[in-house]
């Protein structure tokens, strides 16, 4: 029975309290694990209703506020090392992330050295594309890169350039949406995740 009531937590991750929120089945074959911007966080993930889908359509999901942002304190070490420890933590076999912007500082670097324990990867317009796409280069990850038409923080040939290092990867650009592009043309994006999801 999915769990349709978010619960919001903390739990310790590298010698730092980090706050999250669940919702769905904890027996659920696939879980989604959203990651947030800077100008955001896990909160932003119920707001625009998210998470509900999420847990709506089967699906275990996690939102973390990432060290520092929102009720997370900030931790001294290594982004990988956190990814690797919250997945341990949470028993996460394979997640799907979500991540846009500012978290691609935690997520792609991840990716490079550690794809195998990922069954999926939605860019949103992540930072990070270019220092990392050399060590991108050939993997089969399945990956949807969303971006908004209008984004000029990270402009999307940015997702051209990650798209010619993965080699499994989907293009969608909503029209009139920005760099968060989920926040403006919510609908699309979450049209465009489900369809993602439901075809892995």
């Amino acid at each position: 029975m999915a769990r349709t009531s978010i619960e919001s937590q903390f739990v310790n991750l590298s010698g730092a309290k980090i706050h999250y929120l669940e919702v769905g089945d904890k027996a659920a074959t696939t879980t989604v694990l959203c990651l947030h911007g800077a100008s955001f966080r896990a909160q932003t993930w119920q707001d625009i209703g998210t998470l509900k889908l999420l847990a709506d359509g089967g699906y275990r999901a996690v939102a973390v506020d990432l060290p520092g942002y929102g009720e997370s304190q900030s931790i001294s070490g290594d982004r990988v090392a956190f990814l690797l420890a919250l997945l341990d933590r949470f028993a996460l076999d394979r997640p799907i992330v979500i991540s846009p912007s500012m978290s691609g500082q935690y997520s792609i670097p991840f990716i490079a050295q550690h794809s195998e324990k990922l069954r999926g990867f939605v860019a949103v317009a992540p930072v990070g594309i270019e220092r990392y796409k050399g060590k991108l280069q050939g993997l089969s990850l399945p990956t949807l890169a969303i971006w908004g038409s209008n984004d000029r923080i990270v402009p999307v040939s940015q997702a051209d350039i990650l798209l010619k290092q993965m080699s499994n990867g989907k293009k969608v650009v909503l029209p009139n949406a920005g760099h968060a592009c989920y926040m403006k043309a919510t609908a699309l994006f979450h049209n465009e995740l489900m369809q993602f999801l439901q075809n892995l």
